[in-house]
This record gives structure tokens, C-alpha cells and sequence, in this order.
């Protein structure tokens, strides 16, 4: 794990808003390709997903064609897939920690409303926003509902939540793993990257290896 200059940041932020991608970083699942097992294109799902993540395909069109494959998948689906997120190590710490603190955590992602609810609720996020599926007739259209939330979407959401919070942007923290949460964490005070991608590696101030989220209270000095 590589640490910043803790003087360019601030050892205790007065204020702090913690900002997490989900996929592959607050949970430990890529939540469409959950969705695409159970359609029977997780194959051609994955590979879609793999190559977003690096930055090889432009986010939006991505996530429209890996959506356009769970066409006519039962809202059934959306429960079964529920069951098997799994919540990364050291998640619910880090929470319980920056809220005692008086700061405030929120997960943005590329991912889905229908899958990531249950889990912000459970561990007391205080915002989160995703993608919508479409679904009519109990099954998945295929189609995304609204506006796909893409990479300057997340540093909308993270401008935002300092807004709403008074928390300047100087005490924001950007955690993220894909090429989609670049720009998050090129807003952000200070942008972690958690078992990331070689692009986004090369630009964090922080890279962290071990898949543990609770390191993160050490490096905003809420933990020794």
C-alpha cells in the first residue's frame, strides 16, 4: 500500500465525505454479471465489463449493450442476485468509523438501484445513486431507465454530496477500481485505488492491494 504526502491533505479532516464505487469495491461482485448468470450471457457479459473497466470501450455504450442482454430476464432474478452480493472486508468499519467521526459515506455507481439498495441500507450509507433497469410486465426490457450514470455522473455525485454536506472538496475522499471512477477521483481531495486497474493505478494518490476497506481509516487518520 503507498500513502500521500499526509501534509497535502490533512492529517484530521474537520469534515470528511467518503465516496465509493461499488462494484468491485464496496461489494466484492460485478452486479451485472450476477444478472447475467442468471440470463445465461454471463461470458459475453464479462468480457464486456473487463474491457470497460480498463478503458477500452467507452462506459455508457458498454452498459446499454451488456443491459441489452438481460433482455426478458423475470424480476425473480433481481432477488436471486440480492442474495449473492457479498460485502467487502472491512466495509461496515470504515462506515461506522467516518460517521462517528461526523463524516458521511456515499457509494456511486455504474451499477443498479434494483441490486445495490438493500446493501447502502444495511451498512447505513447516507446516499447512493445508480443505474435503473427498465422493467415491464415483470421482466427486464433490456434498457436502462433515465440517464446511465457514467463516469462524470460520479463526479457530479461527489461535487453534489460535498455540496449537500459543507464538506469542502479538499476533505472528499474518491474510492474506486475501473476507468469509470477516474474523473470521481480527479474531483476528489484525495483518490484511493482499491485492487485497481493499471489506469486507474497510475493516477491515485493511494493504491491499496489487499481488499480490505478498513485501511482506509488510516490513511484519513481515523485510525493509527
Amino acid at each position: 500500500m503507498t500513502y500521500p504526502d499526509r501534509t497535502a491533505h490533512g492529517a484530521k479532516p474537520s469534515a470528511l465525505l467518503v465516496v465509493l464505487d461499488a462494484d468491485s469495491t464496496l461489494i466484492e461482485n460485478e452486479s451485472i454479471d450476477l444478472l447475467a448468470e442468471a440470463a445465461g450471457t454471463l461470458q459475453q457479459v464479462a468480457a464486456i465489463t473487463e474491457r470497460a473497466m480498463r478503458g477500452e470501450r467507452d462506459f455508457t455504450a458498454s452498459l446499454r449493450e451488456r443491459v441489452e442482454k438481460l433482455s426478458g430476464l423475470s424480476v425473480e432474478a433481481l432477488e436471486a442476485a440480492r442474495s449473492h452480493i457479498v460485502v467487502t472486508a472491512g466495509a461496515a468499519e470504515l462506515i461506522a468509523v467516518v460517521h462517528a467521526a461526523g463524516g458521511r459515506v456515499g457509494v456511486v455507481s455504474g451499477g443498479f438501484h434494483e441490486l445495490l439498495d438493500g446493501v447502502a441500507e444495511s451498512l447505513g450509507l447516507d446516499f447512493v445513486r445508480a443505474n435503473r433497469l427498465e422493467i415491464r410486465g415483470g421482466a427486464l426490457t433490456g434498457r436502462v431507465a433515465g440517464p446511465v450514470v457514467d463516469a462524470a455522473a460520479k463526479a457530479v455525485a461527489l461535487r453534489e454530496w460535498a455540496h449537500a454536506t459543507h464538506t469542502p472538496l479538499s476533505n472528499t475522499i474518491a474510492v474506486g477500481d475501473g476507468a469509470n471512477d477516474r474523473e470521481m477521483m480527479a474531483v476528489a481531495g484525495l483518490s484511493i485505488a482499491f485492487d485497481a486497474q493499471p489506469i486507474v493505478r497510475a493516477h491515485a494518490h493511494v493504491i491499496m492491494d489487499e481488499r480490505d476497506l478498513s485501511q482506509v481509516l488510516a490513511v484519513v487518520g481515523l485510525r493509527g
